[in-house]
């Protein structure tokens, strides 16, 4: 625990020391840089330009110019309001109209994008400052400075990779940061279906939405949230390792000698991966209804009495989306485990035998820990993706069967995804909606980063090498 505490302070230690040299550099660079320089701080690319550095000089200005534009006009607006999120939704007018005033969606969405803006032309603005002060030393110490030419010729030859990828990370910015940022600001804000904007505003509430989220009794969803939690990760575990090791053991039975038709099994349990999950799913659906095939069959021969029922009941059902899971899993686990089971060494097994070692035991001590080795990571992988897996349980049972005993329209069988699509779509819940979302990700990444580090190729890279 010590040493954890001084590596902690240390840490802490060199980004304040980090930040400071950043400050002294700029300093110094004010106090010892010529007027050009100094004209720079405030007009960005005004030294570049002076010593014709054309190309940096109008990047950098048209980076400020662009920055001052977009604060002035549009901006600022909602940076000021982004404390309150608004205060005025609708006005109504002398002619009797209704005026649309604040916009609570707008102010946080357009707000952040200012705050992150901000952060961008100052780590900009120190770029400029960083150049001015090369372009100093570089003719301080009689060398020539680089041509438009040569700028236009790094972009697409030695900083190609920045060019390539400059489109592609803003896209990600876009449409990957910037709304889970939003989402994670939403969690703190009472967006719900009473406080739609622009009709109504919605607020910052703080730590409110976790609070309900675990909350036993009156309101509180931690019942509920429990509930699901603990099911997800039932769900994750068998769904994950009952696949793989039936996979496994489909794989051994086809690779085994003597078996006929191996291409045939193989291209069976192939088709099924072909046939797209939303219909094979729905079909089942159907299939175990209370009105389907099997039910009406089974009566039909005498089998039964009553309907057997697969959706109604919470434990037949959990036990029947698993089964189902099965069914689906195994092809792919079959044919990632059916490669691999070929590169084990023969001679492993030969010498095995000659010692007298049993199938089950040469399976324990030869073939598990080498698949182990190798598929650690796409297990984990698989771990972490039925975490998240939408399609199984939506289209079979919707999360249900619902129940009075779970609140904000959560099912038995709904995992934290499921219900984190109810309370988006059905209930317009959006904050708590949010709070879920972070839920998911604590718990996706802890799981996958405690998982990760037991991983017997990540403990031991060298271990069938």
């Amino acid at each position: 625990m010590g040493k954890e505490a001084n590596t902690g302070k240390s840490k802490i230690g060199s980004f304040f020391g980090a930040i400071g040299q950043e400050f002294k550099e700029i300093g110094l660079a004010f106090a010892q840089g010529d007027w050009k320089t100094k004209v720079s701080f405030l007009i960005m690319g005004f030294g570049p330009l002076m010593r014709k550095q054309f190309l940096r000089g109008i990047a950098f200005l048209a980076v400020e110019v662009l920055f001052v534009w977009y604060m002035v006009g549009f901006g600022w607006r909602y940076l000021s309001d982004i404390g309150t999120l608004g205060t005025v939704a609708r006005v109504m007018n002398a002619d009797g109209t209704i005026s649309y005033n604040d916009n609570s969606f707008l102010i946080l969405l357009y707000g952040l994008l200012s705050i992150i803006f901000i952060g961008v032309f100052l780590f900009i603005w120190r770029m400029n400052i960083r150049e001015n002060r090369k372009e100093e030393k570089l003719l301080a110490e009689g060398k020539a400075l680089g041509t438009v030419k040569g700028d236009l010729h790094s972009l697409l030859d030695s900083n190609f990779d920045k060019t390539l990828l400059a489109l592609p990370v803003l896209g990600i910015f876009v449409f990957t940061v910037l709304p889970i940022i939003f989402m994670i600001c939403v969690a703190f804000t009472d967006y719900d279906a009473n406080h739609q904007p622009p009709s109504n505003l919605f607020t910052w509430v703080g730590l409110e939405n976790f609070k309900n989220l675990f909350s036993f009794g009156g309101t509180g969803l931690g019942s509920t949230f429990l509930t699901v939690l603990a099911w997800t990760l039932i769900w994750a575990f068998f769904a994950t390792f009952l696949t793989y090791f039936c996979g496994m053991g489909v794989a051994i039975m086809i690779n085994r000698k003597g078996i006929k038709c191996k291409k045939l099994w193989r291209t069976i349990l192939v088709m099924t991966i072909a046939v797209p999950q939303f219909v094979s799913l729905l079909y089942v659906y159907k299939m175990f209804a209370n009105d389907g095939l099997i039910n009406s069959y089974l009566m039909k021969w005498g089998w039964i009495s009553s309907r057997i029922p697969f959706w109604s009941d919470p434990l037949l059902a959990k036990i029947m989306i698993i089964l189902i899971n099965l069914w689906i899993g195994i092809p792919y686990t079959m044919l990632i485990t059916t490669g691999l089971l070929m590169n084990i060494p023969e001679d492993l097994y030969e010498s095995a035998r000659i010692d007298g070692a049993s199938g089950f035991q040469m399976f324990r001590s030869i073939t598990l820990p080498y698949m182990l080795f190798v598929t650690g990571p796409f297990l984990l992988t698989q771990f972490t993706g039925n975490l998240n897996n939408f399609n199984v349980i939506y289209l079979l049972t919707k999360g249900g069967p619902q129940s009075m005993a779970l609140s904000n329209n959560a099912g038995y069988t709904d995992l934290l995804v499921t219900w984190l699509y109810k309370m988006t779509v059905d209930d317009t819940n959006y904050r708590m909606a949010a709070v879920l979302g972070i839920m998911i990700f604590v718990v996706t990444a802890v799981i996958s980063l405690a998982v990760y580090n037991m991983l017997p190729s990540v403990k031991d890279e060298e271990g069938f090498q």
